[in-house]
């Protein structure tokens, strides 16, 4: 640190005080009793002001810079404006001794003999403290709360904004040492608020607001008359009876004088951001200063050293930005540092540093040695064992015991010297002297190598790295550069202030001057780029710049460098100052330009770098070929040059080297057809054709499929057009090919059918099929589209097909929820499994989700199915036990239906008698397991409220009987046990009204019947209505062996003639009444009805005597008295005779005939139902049940017709024609 005087004056009267406008253009003195306003650039004197009677004690600004105030002997306070008026003036009972701006509010505080102050523009009057003292100094904290006030006492009082005070602070020697002058630290970096004391103690001490002292007091061997920070509160001044200021740090280590004077020294000031002095003496003397801070620095590769605050050590690793601070609490005046040392000169000692480890990036430093002595020296340097002293001409070499071991006596004046490496203990140094000399001195040796002489004096100088050349900076700012072999001058740049060869490459080195940055590669032109500040290093692609007091690694692309080389066809060396660090697109010219140069290896290394794994290949591939004995390099350089695009200078190549099939390839692949058919010129036709081809197949890469569609078209690629088409639903082109297509070119026909039914154009389709005649394809397109009108007329004409057809539809029936139509169709396609599948399917769904109805109409489905199948004589035995079986199922749940609908909703739809005789049907049918779904409970508490309401109570006591001993729902549970109580109170005896009668032997059954559905006497199995489930008045009888079913029907129709019935009753009319009278003389109707005798059987017989008739009684048999059920084989009719023919018996026409066509039944045509002699029913087995679902009562049939439009059994419309 050294000051500069930059302007000074004298006024007549002692300078007691000072202060800078904020802004730092003018300067206020306290000289006498004016103020003296100095410009501060030139030392102007402005403009005295006059105002006060008395010597000025002291002034202040205010931060705004808006106005200053003044304190006189005169006990008065001026407060002046920023433009030099006077605005106010007030008093106080002593004379003033010192005023203080508040930083933040501006609130102005006085401090005289007695007491202190404080005004602020706000308040009309000013608000006065006493004091226990004479106040000699004043200082706000940063943040404007706080006061402090120094005594002449030796107190020092804080207070507060309002004056109150907070601490007192009593320094040691009391009255002995008046506080003369204090300061608050003004940085905004520091976390607590410190403030320096000055008092005649000679003593400098710091405190916090607290009142807690900092560290110790610290001797000033002198009395402080003033004190203050600079700005950012690094360092301290300090002036007084020394005649001089001092410079201190923050932490109160003395670090120089400013400047010496002829008198006291009463204030000192730092100009407002700035390194500018100003001091005040007692004579009168004003000295305004510049302060100017040298940089001391050291720097060994990447680790540089540099001082920080004057007593601090930063070492910074350039790669990595660490930095790491080592506190010496004393001024730092040199440093040095290499490898692993570090040398630090204090003003009474030398510090030796080393590193914990020998990591290259450890960065921490612990003390190695000391040597307690004060030097002096122009240079410092250490090496691995010793530290270097350089004053003027002579060089000490001492140990690290601070040992002299040997000197150097130069010639001159030693300008630059530098450490260049070697063994520990023997390192060698590098030394420039003013008369132009270069040495070279190594530590163990006496004798310098003078290596060689110039005629100017040397600033800065560096080594190579493998030591063959030197580079000389010289005090004509000229950089010179010399063979150190033959003392030859390779060349010389001008504008150099510093150079440092490249570290890692021999003949690359940079220097800065005038603003720029130079880098030269061996004896190319010098590269310029903008640089401020002066080169210190060079390694790889960074250079280390030191600007103003900041080093830093700048990183400089080696790409020009690499050019000129390569120019110069120089590849290895381009590679290696590539390898120093430039940019991806220069590595990959490089690249490119070893391998135009078939320098193949650094081509290779040039591509890995950037990773082109294509070029990598194509080098391989080049590599192998010359192994196998290929030495053609047109060929290869053909190679490069379609790899790099240069097709022309490569066609030209493969020509010259006899391989233009490679030239073709080459073209064709790049889609360059047009340069390919000029190449070929007039060539084979194929490879015309194959040049369309291919030209087609790049017009759809690169999607244009019309033009690529034309030219597959002209080049007979008639395959790849038609997919382009349909791939972009062109169906007229594709309608174009395929009509000016031969049938026999079946294979890109089928491709058009395909696309066609893709594009949902099954008409093109079709024909396009009809064209080839592929019926198979036609059908399945039929199908695909379900245009089943179309595929069932072509399974007319075809009927090979009928399974493609029939199966799909059912299906695609199937899928649509339509199962009876889908089963109907399995049937008609021959798949009887499937069939039979699907309608077991349906009747378990219908069952397990109760709807028993539609289960009814499954089973009868199913039994119907399974005749049908029955005709098979394979089949035969099993289809027919499954047809009864699942007859008698239909039966059962048809009944369960209204049995179901009466427990489970609100309203009954059936009468009293009918849930009666449907409960007692069930009951009786129910001997054995129960089919699923089907509830006896349900059959039970049915029959038991329906016998109870028509007067079976012996029945129903029954039912209840059996309902106590099964599991019942809870619903249930209070009716049951409130009927089983009321029943036991009615008689035990049926209605005789319910009793059933046998037509066959007219004996009456009981109610609860132990053989189930027939006759107790004659064992006839009864036939009950499919409605009201009475018995109904029918008879079945048999055929005589021998005859036939259809003779017997031909007799039944003869019809002959009978004897007239005579009427028994007799009508006998008088003139007041009218009487009728059984006449029992008369024959009954037995006596001439053959089959009425055939009813006679053997009483108390254990067996079912069927009813066989022969032909004469066949021929006395009336037509419409006879039922006749025709079932398709295997089965026999069966035929009924009617005992009551007045009671009209309608049965439904489809019932006992199986309908199972593919097509759902039209709608819109009525077929009439069959009554008595024109219906035909299953054959039952003699001695099982008659139940007959297919018969009704006429009216009850012609009522259900007309509220569900069909047969409730079988469900055939009636508007369905067919049989």
């Amino acid at each position: 640190m050294r000051a500069v005087l930059t302007w000074r004056d004298k006024a007549e009267q002692c300078v007691y005080d000072l202060a800078f406008k904020p802004d730092g253009t003018q300067l206020i003195l306290a000289a006498g009793n004016r103020l003296l306003v100095y410009d501060t650039s030139d030392g102007t004197l402005l403009q005295p002001l006059k105002g006060h009677k008395d010597t000025v004690y002291c002034v202040a600004y205010a931060k705004d810079g808006k106005r200053f105030a003044s304190g006189s002997a005169d006990k008065s306070v001026i407060i002046w404006t920023s433009k030099l008026e006077g605005i106010l003036k007030y008093t106080h009972n002593d004379s003033i001794q010192c005023v203080s701006y508040n930083p933040v509010t501006h609130q102005l505080a006085s401090c005289s003999s007695s007491d202190f102050g404080l005004w602020s523009p706000e308040q009309k009057s000013v608000s006065k403290h006493k004091s226990s003292s004479k106040i000699t100094c004043c200082s706000w904290t940063n943040d404007g709360q706080y006061l402090a006030l120094g005594m002449f006492n030796g107190v020092i009082s804080i207070r507060n904004k309002n004056g109150e005070e907070k601490v007192k602070i009593e320094r040691p020697g009391g009255s002995l040492s008046p506080v003369w002058s204090i300061c608050w630290n003004p940085s905004r970096e520091e976390h607590n608020d410190i403030l320096a004391v000055a008092d005649w103690g000679q003593k400098l001490s710091f405190y916090q607001l607290s009142g807690k002292q900092i560290g110790k007091d610290r001797s000033l061997n002198f009395d402080p008359c003033c004190i203050s920070y600079f700005t950012k509160g690094e360092y301290i001044l300090l002036g007084g009876s020394d005649k001089q200021v001092s410079l201190f740090t923050k932490d109160g280590v003395r670090l120089g004088t400013v400047g010496e004077q002829n008198s006291w020294v009463w204030t000192c000031k730092v100009k407002p951001d700035s390194n500018y002095v100003v001091v005040g003496c007692q004579d009168g003397t004003i000295s305004f200063y510049q302060l100017i801070f040298s940089t001391v620095h050291g720097l060994y590769k990447d680790r540089y050293a540099y001082r920080d605050s004057m007593t601090d050590v930063i070492v910074q690793h350039l790669i990595t930005e660490q930095k790491v601070r080592i506190k010496c609490k004393e001024l730092v005046k040199k440093i040095a540092i290499y490898k692993n040392r570090l040398a630090i000169q204090l003003p009474e000692k030398i510090l030796i540093y080393e590193l914990y480890s020998d990591d290259s990036l450890d960065m921490r430093y612990r003390v190695k040695e000391k040597i307690v002595r004060k030097f002096e020296c122009n240079l410092l340097v250490v090496c691995a064992d010793h530290i270097i002293l350089c004053q003027e001409k002579r060089l000490q070499c001492l140990s690290f015991s601070g040992v002299k071991e040997r000197e150097w006596q130069m010639e001159s004046l030693i300008r630059y010297i530098k450490v260049i490496g070697g063994p520990p203990g023997r390192e060698g140094l590098l030394v420039g002297l003013k008369n132009g000399q270069i040495l070279k001195i190594f530590v163990d040796s006496l004798f310098a190598i003078v290596l060689l002489k110039q005629a100017t004096a040397v600033r800065c100088l560096d080594m190579s790295a493998s030591r063959n050349k030197l580079a000389v900076v010289d005090e004509n700012d000229t950089c010179l550069v010399y063979d150190i072999h033959t003392k030859e001058l390779l060349f010389q740049e001008p504008n150099a202030n510093s150079v440092a060869w490249n570290t890692q490459c021999e003949d690359m080195l940079c220097f800065s001057g005038g603003g720029y940055l130079n880098i030269k590669a061996s004896t190319f032109p010098v590269h310029q780029q903008k640089l401020q500040g002066f080169v210190v290093g060079y390694n790889g692609s960074r250079i280390f710049c030191l600007h103003a007091f900041s080093m830093s690694a700048v990183e400089v692309p080696q790409s020009a460098p690499m050019y000129q080389y390569l120019d110069r066809k120089m590849f290895r060396e381009a590679y290696q100052i590539a390898c120093l660090g430039v940019t991806d697109t220069d590595w990959r010219e490089l690249a490119m330009e070893a391998l135009e140069g078939l320098e193949f290896e650094t081509a290779k290394k040039a591509f890995t770098r950037v990773q082109d794994l294509r070029y990598l290949e194509l080098i391989n591939s080049i590599e192998e070929r010359k192994k196998r004995g290929e030495t053609n390099n047109d060929l290869f350089l053909a190679d490069v040059f379609s790899y790099q695009g240069k097709f022309h200078e490569a066609a030209k190549l493969y020509k010259r080297s006899g391989h233009e099939n490679l030239a073709l390839d080459m073209y064709t692949d790049l889609r360059m057809f047009e340069y390919a058919k000029d190449f070929l010129g007039s060539g084979d036709p194929k490879e015309t054709k194959m040049l369309i081809t291919k030209q087609a197949d790049w017009a759809r890469n690169i999607n244009e499929p019309k033009a690529a569609v034309e030219m597959y078209i002209s080049a007979g690629e008639h395959g790849k057009a038609i997919a382009i088409s349909g791939d972009h639903g062109w169906v007229d082109t594709l309608i174009d090919i395929a009509r000016k297509l031969d049938k026999a070119e079946r294979e890109p026909l089928l491709m058009c059918a395909h696309y066609f039914k893709k594009l949902d154009n099954p008409g093109y389709a079709a024909e396009t099929y009809l064209k080839i005649g592929d019926l198979k394809s036609l059908v399945q397109l039929h199908v695909e589209t379900q245009r089943w009108d179309e595929a069932f007329a072509l399974g007319e004409k075809h009927p090979e097909f009928k399974d493609d057809i029939y199966v799909p539809y059912a299906q695609w029936l199937a899928e649509s929820d339509r199962f009876e139509e889908a089963q109907k169709a399995f049937h008609k396609a021959g798949r009887q499994g499937e069939a039979v599948r699907v309608l077991e399917q349906l009747t378990h769904n219908a069952v397990v989700e109760s709807r028993f109805n539609d289960a009814a109409y499954y089973y009868w489905m199913l039994s119907m199915q399974c005749l049908d199948i029955a005709q098979d004589p394979a089949q035969k035995d099993v289809m027919l036990g499954k047809f009864h079986h699942f007859q008698h199922l239909a039966e059962l749940y048809h009944g369960y239906h209204a049995i179901q609908r009466y427990t489970e909703e609100p309203f009954s739809f059936h009468l009293p008698e009918t849930l009666f005789n449907i409960s007692r049907f069930l009951l009786h049918s129910l001997t054995k397991d129960t089919p699923l779904g089907i509830s006896k409970v349900n059959t039970l508490f049915t029959l038991a409220k329906q016998s109870k309401a028509l007067g079976a109570y012996k029945l129903a006591r029954h039912a209840y009987d059996k309902l106590q001993g099964l599991q019942t729902p809870a619903r249930f549970q209070k009716s049951i046990e409130l009927g089983s109580l009321t029943i036991r109170s009615k008689p035990f005896h049926d209605s005789e009204e319910l009793v059933p009668l046998c037509y066959r032997c007219s004996t009456n059954n009981p109610l609860l019947n132990n053989l189930g559905n027939v006759c107790i006497n004659c064992r006839q199995p009864f036939v009950f209505s499919a409605s009201s489930y009475e018995v109904l008045h029918l008879v079945e009888f048999y055929l005589e062996e021998g005859i036939t079913d259809e003779e017997a029907v031909s007799l039944i129709d003869l019809e002959a003639p009978r004897h007239k019935r005579e009427n028994k009753w007799q009508e006998i009319a008088s003139n007041t009444s009218q009487t009728l009278r059984l006449d029992e003389t008369l024959d009954s109707l037995g006596d001439d009805d053959p089959f009425t005798a055939k009813l006679s059987f053997e009483q108390g017989g254990l067996e079912f005597v069927p009813v066989v008739v022969n032909r004469s009684v066949l021929r006395s048999m009336s037509r419409r008295d006879v039922l006749v059920k025709r079932w398709p084989p295997p089965l026999r009719w069966q035929y009924f005779r009617s005992l009551l023919p007045d009671a009209s018996i309608t049965m439904c026409p489809s019932c006992f005939q199986p309908r199972l066509t593919a097509k759902p039944p039209a709608l819109g045509r009525s077929v009439a139902p069959t009554r008595l002699g024109a219906a035909e029913r299953p054959e039952l087995r003699p001695g099982v049940t008659a139940v007959s679902p297919q018969m009704f009562h006429s009216e009850d049939y012609e009522l259900l017709v007309l509220q569900h439009t069909c047969c409730p059994y079988c469900r055939r419309r009636i508007d369905d024609p067919s049989p």
